[in-house]
């Protein structure tokens, strides 16, 4: 997708809007040009922002991620596709994605405005992260959940049951990162009683990165 360069100088001072769609499962989606990169809006969210969305920028750098000899990575929770720009543009790392997104119009957005900028191959698969996650025999070097509705991460990705699924699609010495949003005194206790009381009871050996306003948990296996 090409943006005509006057639309990013002007991006710089005011976002510009690209496009505006909705779906039954975002009612709100609105793709914006801010400061120069492509963001996708929804409701009180914000789903992408390119190599801004600092949250994996600062977990990849954190984790050394160029040393290490990965090849297939499964993200969960598309958005604009900010995890796939980032590795490939900052981190200069060509993966096989799969991604996962169960609103087709979210997918179609992340081909339309980021897959077309990148020359890593990425296997779209529109349906639920949870159902896909039990049923795929497919292993990945990475797993990436970056799962919202509007702001809130939904119950069922919230179990040990989907965290073991995760696991069960790991290779050995693979990662599992997971988004947390760490933001308000709500999310704070929300996240952390997440990480002590669930993630960590099955991934023991687990960390986590603080990004400011968000957690991301980590688990090698």
């Amino acid at each position: 997708m090409r943006i005509p360069v006057w639309k990013k100088w002007i991006s710089y001072v005011l976002p510009v809007t690209l496009e505006t769609a909705s779906s039954a499962q975002n009612p709100e989606l609105a793709v914006m040009l801010d400061r120069g990169r492509l963001q996708l809006l929804s409701g009180n969210a914000i789903y992408s922002w390119d190599d801004l969305y600092h949250n994996f920028t600062i977990a990849f750098g954190s984790l050394d991620i160029e040393e290490r000899p990965f090849s297939d990575v499964l993200v969960l929770g598309l958005g604009l596709g900010s995890v796939p720009f980032i590795l490939e543009k900052l981190y200069e790392q060509q993966y096989h994605y799969t991604a996962v997104e169960w609103d087709e119009t979210v997918a179609g957005l992340a081909a339309k405005y980021t897959f077309s900028r990148l020359d890593s191959p990425v296997d779209i698969i529109t349906a639920d992260a949870e159902v896909f996650i039990q049923v795929t025999e497919e292993m990945f070097d990475m797993v990436i959940v970056d799962i919202f509705e509007d702001d809130r991460t939904p119950d069922q990705f919230e179990t040990t049951e989907f965290l073991q699924a995760c696991a069960e699609r790991l290779n050995p010495k693979g990662l599992l990162l997971y988004n947390r949003l760490h933001n308000s005194a709500r999310n704070q206790v929300v996240t952390e009683r997440f990480y002590e009381d669930v993630f960590k009871k099955v991934f023991p050996q687990a960390w986590m990165i603080d990004t400011g306003g968000n957690w991301v948990l980590i688990s090698q296996p």
